[in-house]
C-alpha cells in the first residue's frame, strides 16, 4: 500500500483538453472520429502504393511513410487522451509521460527530416528528369526513410532524457490533454534556461534550416516550370508541388509558432488548439490532400474497388 501511495506521488496529472470548455465531449467525440478517418485513410494509402505497381516511384514510397508517421504520431497522443476523458482518471507515471515525448518528438523531428528529402525528390524529377532514377534509387529511398526515422529517434531520446531528469516541484499538473516537452519544462524546480536555449538552437536545426531547403528546392523548380513547353506538364509538376506546399504549410506552421516561442509567452489554450491542428488534424488532410489531386492514386484507388 506504501509503495502505490508513494508511486501515485510521483505521478503527473494532465489537465486535460481544454478543462474550462462547456461540452468538451462533443470535441472529444470528433477527435475520435479525425482518429478513426486519420487512421483509415492513411490505411488506405499505404495499401494502394504496396498493390498497385504504377505507385513503385520513390514519390509514393516516401509518401507511404509519411502516411505511416502520421498514423503513429496521432496515435502517440489520441487513444491516451480519450481514455483519460471517459475514464476520469488523469495521472500518468514519470515513465509513460516520458514514453509519449519521446515517440511524439521521434515522429515529429522524422517527419521534418522526410518532407524535406521528399522537396529535393520533387526537385530531382522536375529539374533533372532524366538522371531522376538514377539518383532516387531504391536504396537511396531506403536509406532516406531510415535517416529520417533514426534521427527523430536520436534526437528525440537526448532530448526525452535529459528534460525527464529535471526534479519536479510540488505542483504536477500539466495544462494540456498530453506530456510535452515546453509543458515539462515548467514544472522543474532547477534552472531550465540552459536548455531552453538548446531546444531553441535544436529547432533552428529541426525547423528552419530544412524549411530553408525547402523553399530553396521549390524556388529551382520554379524556375524549371516556367521554362516548360507543355503546359499539361506544367499543370502536372505544378499540382504535385501544390500538394507538397500544402502539407509543408500544416506541418511548419503550428510547430514553428510552438517550438520556436520564449516560453514566457506559451499560452495553454493557444498551445491546445495548436496541437489540435498539426498531430491531430494534419494526419487526416494529408491523404486527402494527396490523393484528391493526383490520378495515379485516384486511378489505382478505382482499380481496387472495382476489382
Amino acid at each position: 500500500m506504501d509503495k502505490r501511495n508513494e508511486s501515485s506521488n510521483t505521478d503527473l496529472i494532465l489537465l486535460g483538453l481544454f478543462p474550462d470548455m462547456k461540452h468538451v465531449n462533443f470535441l472529444v467525440c470528433a477527435i475520435l472520429l479525425i482518429y478513426t478517418m486519420a487512421l483509415t485513410s492513411n490505411s488506405i494509402l499505404i495499401l494502394l502504393i504496396w498493390v498497385d505497381s504504377h505507385l513503385h516511384m520513390p514519390m509514393y514510397f516516401l509518401l507511404s511513410q509519411l502516411a505511416l508517421m502520421d498514423m503513429t504520431l496521432i496515435s502517440s497522443i489520441v487513444p491516451k487522451m480519450a481514455t483519460d476523458f471517459f475514464s476520469g482518471k488523469r495521472n500518468i507515471s514519470r515513465v509513460a509521460c516520458g514514453t509519449q515525448i519521446f515517440f511524439f518528438l521521434t515522429v515529429g523531428i522524422a517527419e521534418c527530416t522526410l518532407i524535406t528529402l521528399m522537396s529535393y525528390d520533387r526537385y530531382v524529377a522536375i529539374c533533372n528528369p532524366l538522371r531522376y532514377t538514377l539518383i532516387m534509387s531504391q536504396k537511396v529511398c531506403l536509406q532516406m526513410a531510415a535517416i529520417s526515422w533514426a534521427g527523430g529517434a536520436l534526437t528525440s531520446l537526448a532530448h526525452t532524457a535529459y528534460a525527464m531528469h529535471f526534479p519536479i516541484c510540488s505542483s504536477r499538473e500539466i495544462p494540456h490533454f498530453l506530456c510535452e516537452i515546453m509543458s515539462i519544462l515548467k514544472l522543474a524546480c532547477d534552472d531550465v534556461s540552459a536548455y531552453e536555449k538548446a531546444l531553441v538552437v535544436t529547432s533552428i536545426v529541426v525547423l528552419l534550416i530544412p524549411l530553408s531547403l525547402i523553399m530553396s528546392s521549390y524556388a529551382l523548380i520554379f524556375l524549371a516550370v516556367l521554362h516548360m513547353k507543355s503546359p499539361k506538364g506544367r499543370d502536372k509538376a505544378l499540382a504535385t508541388c501544390f500538394s507538397h506546399l500544402t502539407v509543408v504549410c500544416l506541418y511548419y506552421g503550428p510547430a514553428m509558432v510552438v517550438y520556436m516561442r520564449p516560453s514566457s509567452y506559451h499560452n495553454p489554450r493557444l498551445d491546445q488548439v495548436l496541437f489540435i491542428l498539426d498531430p491531430i488534424l494534419t494526419p487526416l488532410l494529408n491523404p486527402l490532400i494527396y490523393s484528391l489531386r493526383n490520378k495515379e492514386v485516384l486511378g489505382a484507388l478505382r482499380k481496387v474497388l472495382t476489382s
